[in-house]
């Protein structure tokens, strides 16, 4: 998963780091790698939160809001490193991440959702991102299920935070976020 990302980064990496006269053209690989080290770290981070879950499945799920408020949440991770390992300034910083963090999660989205495609899987996804802890469970089919409403538990016609703490409140007590919902399938 990490080297199909960094493929990612380096394919829309053009005017935000290769023609940016901030980076210097020896070190481009350098903040291409740092770059997906840090969109991979951010996308790691809110997995191992209710809500992040939530949002990267309805990103996934090609909700444009997760996905805008999943590039603003990778971005602060992504400007400090950049800021810490290049000494950029933060609009300097600022314009890279805002500039290539859209187009990477848009990408990434994209090609996991293309049949055709498959050196993109949804599974292998998080998978990784969750250092094995999802490979017992179906997601394809929970994604299916917050598309489909399947999960909107209080009835109020979106599938959020409230409802996956609901689900997880109903005799589920102890484990993870991760252990949680492997439960909603029976895994």
């Amino acid at each position: 998963m990490l080297e199909n990302l960094l493929d990612l980064v380096k394919q829309n990496a053009g005017s935000s780091i290769i023609n940016n006269p901030a980076i210097p053209n020896d070190r481009n690989e350098e903040a291409i790698t740092e770059t997906t080290h840090s969109i991979a770290g951010g996308l790691q981070g809110l997995l191992s939160q209710g809500g992040g879950l939530k949002d990267v499945l309805k990103m996934f799920g090609g909700q444009d809001a997760a996905t805008n408020s999943i590039s603003q949440q990778l971005s602060g991770g992504v400007i400090q490193n950049l800021m810490d390992k290049f000494g950029l300034d933060q609009g300097s910083a600022g314009s890279i991440a805002g500039g290539l963090i859209p187009s990477v999660l848009s990408n990434l989205v994209g090609r996991t959702n293309d049949p055709n495609d498959n050196g993109f899987d949804i599974q292998s996804i998080f998978n990784s991102l969750s250092g094995g802890q999802t490979s017992n469970m179906n997601i394809a089919g929970l994604l299916s299920k917050v598309q489909g409403g399947g999960l909107d538990v209080d009835g109020d016609g979106d599938t959020d935070l409230q409802d996956l703490m609901a689900l997880f409140s109903k005799g589920n007590s102890g484990g993870s976020i991760l252990d949680k919902v492997k439960g909603l399938f029976g895994n």
